[in-house]
């Protein structure tokens, strides 16, 4: 296939409530959207990179920089013998895995496209009709509140459920979600918000059965987090650290984590993503997708990331209304009674542009080609 052309949208969407992790609190989201067109069809990619280097790196401005004027530049035009082709022209391109990542999912949904076929079929994934989903739950302004929006989505059917936590939110919060749900799947998400010295404090997270911890330490670390885990028997589920399969398998090796986040984005894309998928497989160390407050487009592409094989854990794929009054796929992504979503058989990643929306949102564009 023949890239010949591609567009790049910012698009700005208000959230229908806070989310807050310990980097601080998001009203709205800045989301760049890559399109691209090449033998009669229009492929498209999300780019999840925040509106602030605070997850990683990467944010909203750097994202349409790198696309403009360094990633697309290396495929326009190119013919491709897959979307396989992608990760390597642009991989000399020093991090910046977000923005290279919505890139090449644009071209992934463009080759199934093209093929009429469903987006998790040209991947490789359809291990599973439906995904088993949990929701991530920000930091509250209360408890009260806090558990009120659990008691919420466990009645919607969500099979897990995560609440970030800081210092001064933590093992008290914690302690009083457990004693108002003994029994629900629970985990704690940190974003890098301690370091070892904390070891003996976030040992008494063990008391209360938690599935995991989510990367308590440092962004890039992998060591501290193998020295931690040693302490702990709550499993550490690594995610802002894992941008390869090379970490992976480097986490794996010094027993870093019994668990790993999988972002399509973070990791640069779907070719990385099935290769983390695959380490991961053959150590017998489950994955889960971790979401980042993505519009419809890349909520549809985790859909089709989390039906490979061993995505086993309930992620954050969750449905579209929890995050917007409306969002720009049709029909939008819905859960069903049993915390799950269904696998959609059409071409591409399976949902239509809301065209009309879209434009109503597209805060600014730029072509190429």
């Amino acid at each position: 296939m023949k890239i010949e052309k591609v567009i790049v949208r910012q698009i700005r969407m208000p959230l229908v409530h806070f989310f807050e992790t310990s980097f601080g609190r998001t009203l709205e989201r800045d989301i760049v959207l890559v399109e691209a067109a090449g033998e009669g069809a229009s492929g498209w990619g999300e780019v999840t990179a925040g509106e602030n280097p605070f997850y990683n790196e990467e944010w909203t401005e750097s994202a349409w920089l790198i696309l403009r004027d360094y990633a697309i530049p290396r495929i326009l035009g190119k013919n491709l013998s897959s979307a396989e082709d992608v990760a390597p022209l642009t991989e000399h391109i020093r991090g910046h895995r977000m923005a290279r990542g919505g890139l090449e999912a644009a071209i992934w949904d463009l080759e199934a496209r093209l093929n009429n076929r469903p987006l998790w079929h040209q991947i490789g994934g359809g291990a599973r009709r439906e995904i088993p989903c949990g929701v991530s739950i920000g930091i509250q302004d209360s408890v009260p509140q806090l558990l009120e929006k659990i008691e919420r989505e466990l009645a919607a059917g969500y099979q897990r459920i995560k609440m970030k936590i800081k210092p001064g939110w933590d093992v008290d919060v914690v302690r009083q979600v457990r004693e108002r749900f003994p029994s629900i799947k629970l985990m704690a998400d940190a974003n890098s918000a301690y370091t070892l010295k904390d070891a003996e404090h976030l040992k008494r997270l063990d008391a209360f059965y938690l599935m995991m911890i989510e990367q308590p330490l440092a962004h890039d670390d992998i060591i501290d987090h193998a020295v931690l885990q040693s302490k702990l028997e709550t499993p550490i589920c690594l995610d802002e650290c894992i941008r390869s399969a090379h970490h992976a398998g480097q986490a794996i090796r010094l027993r870093a984590c019994g668990i790993i986040n999988i972002k399509l984005g973070r990791v640069g894309g779907f070719r990385e993503a099935r290769r983390v998928h695959d380490v991961a497989q053959a150590a017998g160390i489950p994955v889960w997708c971790g979401g980042m407050l993505e519009a419809g487009i890349g909520r549809a592409h985790n859909i089709a990331l989390s039906t490979l094989p061993n995505f086993i854990l309930p992620g954050d794929v969750s449905a579209s209304r929890r995050y917007w009054k409306r969002d720009i796929i049709c029909p939008a992504v819905e859960t069903t009674p049993r915390g799950t979503i269904e696998i959609r058989d059409d071409p591409g990643f399976g949902y239509a542009i809301d065209h009309d929306f879209l434009r109503e949102v597209t805060v600014r564009e730029v072509s190429a080609g």
